[in-house]
């Protein structure tokens, strides 16, 4: 699923200025083919900061990466005749990722992201190294990248050398759909390998990319998942006879969380002249109603805010310098320890280090599992007989003889289980690294990819809530007591919307097309309009 395009447009072209690139722009050119260019301001900045650092190898200072080795090998001088060769040595060297390739959509979110940030002109490297990566975004050049290996700290080494590698010919690609040797792919697609200069390979593979990939990839989807939940939140509300004034405007304002009002508002907008909520509102079934349908906003909505903290930790991290050292080509720097030459300085330091994204992507994560947490237990009130408002157990036509849906909530169960595990944040771990110079790694790129499993989770997750809560407003809708009523505005639309991919369950058959069928329609967001508070 990963890898489907959705079916709104994308734009034209996406130019990098290394400042204001977003989550939809990452998405637009990651996932539905969209070209990027080089802004000539951007190209003047590169420029400049490429003039600093020649000179600083042509004098022969001693510089970080310029002009030394590496990581615990920064005291080795090197010759200003092999700086080429290090940094190719560097990328092949660090290229030492295992594990299952990354999906193409993360693979070009990572060349994105790495050309936007070059495009800063802090890291020295001419502006043929970015228009080499864009090159291979607009010709379908995708580099293979394993996908562990990171420790997200001295930035996304292995995965970015993996990413690196085919601009000098080595490593491996898929062109048209085809596995092939780096070189192989340049040749196809009519390009010729990049010779690097010095710092341009260190420069390649510095940085947070892979890590920030997963993250804007995450954001997108979790803001169609979402939606879907105030969806299948508010359809299960109605097959239950649960109440709206739970959602009131006035009780959200008297406890104001931004996601909190927005899932509320979200909720009531959904259920819009109901006639199920007009015919059941004067009972006393029901004083207040369990948790998961009660507390929808309060969870639902604190899930929306981690979302928020990660998209507001993004938006600086996509457009931020995290190479390692920094060149400055107009000075700016008042620093004894800064390298100077003809005005401009260069600084090391860690802005390559992945902690502000590995906490944001842990939180989310959390968030996210939590988001399935709920949703599986209102699946269990939707087929539990004693808890369901009368409904047949499991939802079933003929219980005994038929099972019905009883085994979704397993389902879901078994994701929420899986989730859990997963939910650990990776961040609180650190392994040393490079003979302890590089003593304290966020683990950030292992936050990423668990995160995003745990979203693929509660995709499902939602959309079993999804096929359960569109059977009981089936079996709802058909009692004697709502005869003529009609589900509120939303609800109605959303079941469907449903119904136009799976069918009534009017007798036990096999699932699992039901559940990838709404599962798609959770993950293209076919639910999300829903949601637009008039």
């Amino acid at each position: 699923m990963s890898d489907r395009p959705a079916d709104y447009p994308a734009p034209v072209i996406v130019t990098l200025t290394g400042s204001d690139l977003t989550v939809e722009a990452v998405e637009a050119v990651a996932r539905r083919g969209a070209s990027a260019t080089l802004d000539p301001a951007a190209r003047a900045r590169m420029e400049r900061s490429r003039r600093v650092v020649d000179e600083l190898v042509a004098a022969g200072e001693v510089v970080y990466g310029v002009t030394t080795g590496f990581g615990a090998l920064a005291d080795r001088t090197i010759a200003p005749a092999d700086a080429a060769r290090l940094q190719e040595n560097l990328l092949v060297s660090h290229a030492a990722g295992v594990g299952e390739s990354l999906p193409r959509e993360v693979v070009r979110a990572m060349l994105l992201l790495r050309a936007n940030t070059l495009a800063l002109g802090y890291s020295g490297v001419r502006p043929v190294v970015v228009e080499r990566l864009l090159d291979f975004l607009d010709r379908g050049i995708h580099p293979v990248v394993p996908s562990q290996g990171s420790v997200g700290a001295s930035g996304d080494l292995a995965p970015l050398a993996h990413l690196a590698l085919p601009v000098i010919g080595h490593g491996h690609a898929e062109l048209g759909g085809h596995v092939m040797p780096g070189l192989l792919a340049l040749r196809e697609a009519g390009l010729e390998p990049l010779g690097l200069g010095a710092k341009e390979g260190l420069a390649l593979l510095n940085g947070t990319q892979l890590m920030t990939a997963l993250g804007a990839l995450l954001v997108a989807d979790a803001d169609r998942l979402l939606a879907s939940a105030s969806v299948s939140a508010a359809m299960s509300v109605e097959a239950l006879l649960g109440t709206d004034v739970a959602f009131s405007a006035a009780l959200q304002a008297a406890r104001p969380h931004p996601g909190q009002v927005r899932v509320a508002s979200e909720l009531r907008a959904l259920l819009r002249e109901s006639g199920l909520q007009r015919a059941h509102h004067g009972s006393a079934h029901k004083v207040q109603d369990p948790y998961s349908l009660r507390c929808a906003p309060q969870v639902h909505g604190a899930v929306r805010d981690a979302i928020d903290h990660l998209r507001r930790v993004l938006a600086i991290e996509m457009n931020a310098a995290t190479d390692n050292p920094l060149v400055f080509p107009d000075g700016g720097v008042a620093d004894a320890s800064a390298r100077a030459t003809g005005g401009g300085r260069v600084l090391s330091g860690g802005n390559f280090h992945g902690e502000p994204v590995a906490l944001a992507l842990d939180f989310a994560k959390l968030g996210l599992a939590e988001l399935g947490s709920i949703a599986e237990r209102r699946i269990a009130l939707l087929l539990d007989p004693n808890l369901n408002g009368g409904l047949p157990a499991f939802l079933s036509s003929n219980s005994g003889l038929e099972t019905g849906l009883m085994l979704l909530q397993y389902t879901a169960a078994a994701l929420v289980s899986e989730n859990k595990v997963l939910a650990h944040p990776a961040s609180v771990d650190s392994i040393p690294t490079s003979a302890n110079q590089e003593d304290h790694v966020s683990m950030g790129p292992i936050a990423g990819r668990h995160a995003r499993t745990v979203l693929q989770a509660v995709e499902r997750i939602v959309a079993l809530e999804l096929l359960c809560a569109a059977r009981a407003l089936d079996l709802r809708l058909a009692e004697p007591a709502f005869a003529g009523a009609r589900a509120g505005t939303g609800v109605a639309e959303a079941h469907a919307r449903v119904r136009a991919v799976a069918r009534s369950w009017d007798a036990d058959r096999e699932p699992g097309p039901d559940i990838e069928a709404v599962t798609r329609l959770v993950h293209d967001g076919a639910l999300a309009d829903l949601v637009e508070v008039p």
